[in-house]
């Protein structure tokens, strides 16, 4: 099931069936698992607890198949994981799969277990797993969407956009905000890339763009450098780690977005404004990576980052709010589940 099929679900506008529900978030510790599970835990209205795990020895390499090491206590009073059981558990991250595998056995009905992303062990370890598109996992407990889950649904992008900060209102528009990511293990980012994206935004700023840039930490010194140069002389924000993180605020008083593309969290982010989504590729690539750009495409969202940009972009599409259709996905398959239940204890 797709965000596109579900856009005017009319689920969408109800109130949270589990708000207030507890909730067990499990991941490795990388920041963009915890994204995806937060942002689900957020649309759901539930009272998250968060468990990072980081397993050594036999336990890391056997995961996501291997059992919870014994040293864990895994169930028993005064561990980590010990009852009560939430209503809720959400795993990300292959380090993450044994818990949840454990916490299924031995909560039984009383919690309901999500697992993002494709562990590669089967769709029997949750009674709920969520991919994404370009991946290739489908099944009857499996709901895939363009984009990945986060926590900028659309009524908080509203409310942003309602309280806009003196430091952006002083940009004129169009603001473009410029997400930078950086190498990573697919794409290389060349000095000629570095180049080729600094060309592409001056060229914005000739248009009379303003500029709000973040970097993350995968950005590299050269990219910075160049894309710093790039943009002198023009009204601009550069935020690169240090002090309040302006972050939202750019998402959310964007004119337009330029996002790079080896980041599927970034791009997924960017296309829930619902405004034109610039998206530039370096060298190298995969072809996962290009099943996800190439269905932000189709559907409308995004377009590749010219070399030169000679006229403002005004493309529109509906923005993808995937972290509201999963969370509506679950709720329904929690009632329908509580309905099974009745029924059995009914008829006894």
């Amino acid at each position: 099931m797709s965000d596109e099929s579900r856009m005017h679900d009319p689920m969408a506008s109800r109130a949270r069936a589990l708000a207030g529900a507890s909730c067990w978030i499990i991941t490795d510790g990388k920041a963009g698992h915890d994204v995806q599970a937060l942002g689900i835990a957020d649309a759901l209205a539930l009272v998250p607890e968060m468990k990072r795990v980081s397993p050594k020895g036999p336990w890391r390499w056997t995961a996501p198949w291997g059992p919870v090491s014994p040293a864990e206590r895994f169930g028993e009073a005064g561990g980590v994981f010990a009852p009560p059981w939430p209503k809720v558990a959400i795993a990300v991250g292959r380090a993450s799969i044994p818990y949840i595998r454990a916490l299924k056995r031995r909560s039984g009905p009383a919690t309901f277990t999500v697992v993002l992303e494709d562990p590669r062990a089967g769709r029997s370890i949750a009674d709920f797993l969520w991919v994404p598109a370009h991946d290739p996992l489908r099944g009857p407990n499996v709901m895939n969407t363009l984009t990945s889950p986060h926590s900028f649904s659309q009524s908080r992008l509203s409310e942003l956009r309602h309280g806009r900060p003196p430091s952006i209102a002083a940009l004129p528009s169009p603001r473009v905000a410029v997400i930078l990511g950086g190498k990573n293990a697919v794409y290389r980012f060349r000095d000629a890339d570095d180049d080729r994206l600094a060309g592409a935004l001056r060229s914005l700023g000739d248009l009379g763009s303003s500029f709000m840039i973040t970097t993350s930490r995968r950005t590299h010194a050269r990219l910075l450098h160049v894309v710093d140069a790039a943009t002198q002389g023009r009204p601009r924000i550069i935020y690169t780690g240090e002090g309040h993180n302006p972050y939202a605020d750019f998402l959310a008083h964007a004119d337009v977005l330029v996002v790079t593309a080896d980041s599927v969290n970034m791009t997924g982010e960017a296309c829930a404004t619902g405004r034109p989504v610039y998206v530039f590729t370096p060298s190298g690539g995969s072809a996962k990576f290009r099943r996800f750009h190439a269905g932000l495409r189709t559907y409308g969202a995004t377009r590749e980052l010219p070399d030169r940009v000679d006229k403002l972009p005004e493309w529109e599409y509906a923005p993808l709010d995937s972290s509201r259709r999963i969370a509506d996905e679950i709720e329904m398959r929690y009632a329908r589940r509580l309905g099974m239940l009745s029924g059995l204890m009914g008829a006894t």
